[in-house]
């Protein structure tokens, strides 16, 4: 029996990330200058921000044009590198 393989992605394609990370008053403006290095073009009314119940952390959630699997990793190790950011999905 063979495994199920991962549904494979189309690119370009709209593409949703969240990241969180410790909640401070750039965070959302750090996000956003990453992620415009890899996926220029994001609008404000692609990005929705969320405090935790307790505003320790915050998650920045975007909506950017997928080219390819290089630029998603690249995009991913760059916040991770950053050392503000907790998790990107």
């Amino acid at each position: 029996m063979t495994e199920p393989k991962a549904p494979k992605i189309e690119f370009p394609c709209d593409y949703v990330i969240k990241v969180i990370g410790n909640a401070a008053p750039d965070f959302t403006e750090f996000v956003v200058e990453v992620v415009e290095q890899h996926a220029p073009g994001i609008s404000e009314t692609d990005i929705t921000v969320n405090d935790s119940s307790k505003g320790r952390f915050s998650s920045v959630q975007l909506k950017i044009v997928a080219t390819g699997e290089r630029q998603l990793k690249a995009l991913f190790e760059d916040l991770k590198a950053s050392g503000r950011v907790h998790m990107v999905l």
